[in-house]
């Protein structure tokens, strides 16, 4: 069956084709011919072709942002930021999934040359050339929330996650922690790259090393159970508790962490790629018997709706995911605006928000 069409809507209604241009693109119109073009439209089934459309009127009003998970807290509170500014604009949002394939990005942008949206804000959890190409050649502005090499020359705003693990480090210090593990994310993601590069840096700079890291599979709360468990089946008991409750009960290894070799102290505090991951290693110490944050201080990242949710509320590295969102919009919006300025690359300073997860 073949798709209507403006002159199949036209027939049906009585009425001619730049009559039913006029009612679907909102311009002056009577209410009858409004009524029969509308009920013409729904008896067809009709579906404006969104690219024949902005042809006509330059643009859609319509902006699209694309995140590797929506049902990640940290995403939803970016989301929330753009499309408080976009609509402010005049634009609607779209929100899509890329998943964790970097094939499925590349995908997405080239994609939209479809013209169903006028710009894209974009989130990849993983960045190749192949990437960055089809940005650079996208038929409509993108502006990157992440890591992108400079010379890809496109607007850019991301975390400065070196330096929040800094801030996470030298808090634990402050609190007399020195035992410090690191449960990161995919060491091959864009988060997972830099918080890895961070911890590192921040233990150096303290004169530490790691009592262990793990590499979850992924950087949601199921890995960060399975991580958990192979953090603490790789661990000895230690003199955390007077009462000497203090041991990690054996396990065997999660499939979803990988990285931990030998025995070692059970640490006294754990820094976490981000709050999915925290809670649930929070989870697989309360399965062993170790307390937070008498046991074991554990501290996020991403700040999210979760860190004050979770049990004990948890210490959180504020990546300022709501600026980072309000600021890639504002960009893309100029962007859309003029064409031709200069790219920017803008990095937003974290802060440490202290909850009961540390002493």
């Amino acid at each position: 069956m073949s798709r209507p069409t403006v002159a199949g809507v036209a027939r049906a209604a009585g009425v001619s084709v730049a009559s039913v241009s006029r009612v679907l693109n909102g311009l002056p119109a009577t209410e009858e011919m409004v009524e029969r073009v509308q009920r013409a439209v729904e008896e067809l089934g009709y579906v404006p072709d969104a690219r024949a459309r902005s042809l006509k009127v330059g643009r859609t009003f319509q902006l699209t942002l694309a995140v590797a998970d929506v049902g990640n807290p940290v995403y939803v509170t970016m989301m929330r930021a753009v499309e408080e500014v976009v609509s402010a604009a005049g634009y609607r949002l779209v929100v899509t999934t890329t998943g964790p394939d970097v094939v499925d990005e590349v995908a997405l942008v080239r994609g939209m040359a479809r013209g169903y949206a006028d710009g894209l804000v974009i989130s990849p959890l993983r960045v190749d050339d192949d990437l960055i190409k089809s940005i650079r050649e996208c038929d409509v502005p993108v502006v990157v929330a992440g890591n992108v090499p400079a010379s890809a020359g496109v607007d850019t705003i991301r975390a400065n996650s070196p330096k929040g693990m800094l801030l996470a480090v030298e808090h634990l210090l402050q609190k007399g922690r020195r035992r410090i593990a690191f449960l990161n994310g995919p060491r091959d993601t864009v988060p997972g790259t830099a918080r890895a590069k961070g911890f590192a840096e921040a233990m150096k700079a303290n004169g530490l090393r790691p009592v262990a890291e793990v590499e979850a599979a992924d950087f949601t709360f199921a890995a960060g159970r399975e991580a958990g468990r192979e953090l603490l089946s790789g661990l000895t008991a230690g003199p955390n508790r007077a009462d000497g409750r203090g041991a990690a009960a054996g396990g065997r290894a999660g499939a979803g962490g990988r990285g931990t070799k030998g025995r070692k102290q059970v640490p006294d505090a754990v820094i976490a790629a981000n709050d999915l991951l925290a809670v649930g290693l929070m989870h697989e110490l309360a399965a062993v018997g170790l307390e937070v944050p008498k046991d074991v201080a554990v501290v996020g990242m991403d700040d999210s709706e979760l860190a004050e949710q979770s049990f004990p509320p948890l210490t959180s590295v504020n990546l300022g995911s709501a600026e980072r969102g309000r600021r890639a919009a504002e960009l893309l919006l100029a962007r859309i605006d003029d064409d031709t300025r200069t790219p920017r690359r803008i990095v937003v300073q974290p802060t440490l928000s202290v909850r009961r997860s540390t002493p």
